[in-house]
C-alpha cells in the first residue's frame, strides 16, 4: 500500500477567518493532532495580527510545538518580516504564498503580481540562508471570485519560475474552489514532468462540492501530499465564501478504503473537529 502524506493546516487555515481561540485550547488539539498521527502541522501564519487578529499568538504557538518529536511544524509567512518573525520563533519549515490571482494578491499582500513574485523568490533565499526549509504555493490557482479568468499557463508559469528559484515543494492552492476535476487534471499532466524531483502538494476547497473528486484526480496522476483540515475548517479571510478545505477524517478515511496509507486514526481527529465545532457554534465535517 503507498503512503500518502496529509498536512494539517486546521490551526492556521482553519481557524484564520474565525474568532480568536485561546493559544492553550489550540495547543491541547495540537497534541490530539499530533497523537493522532498527523506528522506535518501547519500551526500559525505569520500576519498582521491588526488584519488576522485569530493569528495573533504565532509566536506563542510555534515556541510551543516547534520542537515537538511527533511532527514537523511549519507557519505560513507572506512577506520578508513575516519570514524573519518565524526564524525568531524557531520555524525550521516555512510555507510561502503568492497568488495567481491578481485582484485577490492585492487584497492579500498589497503588491502587484510581479512584486509578490519576486519577493517570494527573495524569501526562498533567504529561508534557506537561515536554514528554513520553503515550500512556495501558487495560490486561487483555478481562479477566485473576484477574478476567475486565471489561465492554466499562468500558473505554470509562476510554479515553475518558485521551483527554478529552489522551492523545497510546490503547492497547487484551489483557495477558493474553483477548481473542477478536469482543470485539475490538465494542469498537473503539464506541471508534473516539468518540476522533476519537487515534491507537488496540493492544497483542496470544498467549496463548490469538487473537493474530493479532486483528491481523486491528484491521487490518479501522481500527487501524494494534500493539505486537509480537521472537520473541514477554512478559507481565506479576503475571498468571500470560500470556506471548505477538504476535511482531515474524512480524507484519511476515504485513502483507506481506496488502498492508500495515511497513519492516521481519522476517529482521533473527530475529537478535535467536534470540540471545535462546539467552540465555534458550527457543523463540521
Amino acid at each position: 500500500m503507498e503512503f500518502v502524506q496529509l498536512v494539517e493546516v486546521g490551526l492556521r487555515d482553519g481557524l484564520q477567518s474565525e474568532a480568536p481561540v485561546a493559544t492553550e485550547v489550540k495547543l491541547c488539539w495540537a497534541e490530539t493532532l499530533i497523537a493522532a498521527g498527523l506528522t506535518r502541522i501547519q500551526a500559525a501564519s505569520f500576519v498582521n495580527p491588526a488584519r488576522v487578529p485569530s493569528m495573533a499568538d504565532a509566536e506563542a504557538m510555534c515556541a510551543a510545538l516547534v520542537n515537538h518529536p511527533g511532527a514537523v511544524v511549519s507557519a505560513l509567512v507572506l512577506n520578508a518580516k513575516g519570514l524573519e518573525r518565524a526564524h525568531a520563533a524557531g520555524i525550521k519549515s516555512v510555507d510561502l504564498g503568492l497568488s495567481a490571482s491578481p485582484s485577490h494578491g492585492q487584497r492579500n499582500t498589497g503588491k502587484s503580481l510581479s512584486e509578490a513574485l519576486n519577493e517570494v523568490i527573495g524569501m526562498i533565499g533567504r529561508a534557506h540562508q537561515l536554514g528554513i526549509r520553503a515550500r512556495a504555493a501558487v495560490q486561487c490557482a483555478f481562479g477566485c471570485p473576484h477574478e476567475d479568468d486565471v489561465t492554466p499557463m499562468e500558473v505554470l508559469a509562476l510554479a515553475l519560475s518558485l521551483v527554478a528559484a529552489g522551492a523545497d515543494e510546490i503547492a497547487i492552492a484551489d483557495s477558493s474552489g474553483q477548481g473542477t476535476p478536469e482543470a485539475l487534471r490538465g494542469l498537473l499532466a503539464n506541471l508534473i514532468p516539468l518540476v522533476g524531483r519537487t515534491p507537488v502538494v496540493l492544497h483542496l476547497h470544498d467549496t463548490h462540492g469538487h473537493g474530493y473528486d479532486n483528491l481523486r484526480v491528484g491521487l490518479e496522476m501522481g500527487v501524494r501530499q494534500f493539505d486537509t483540515a480537521f472537520g473541514g475548517l477554512g478559507g481565506c479571510p479576503f475571498i468571500p465564501n470560500a470556506a471548505g478545505n477538504i476535511s482531515t477524517e474524512i480524507t484519511a478515511g476515504l485513502l483507506v478504503e481506496w488502498g492508500y496509507q495515511t497513519g492516521i486514526d481519522p476517529a482521533q481527529v473527530a475529537l478535535v473537529s467536534q470540540e471545535a465545532g462546539q467552540l465555534l457554534g458550527k457543523v463540521l465535517a
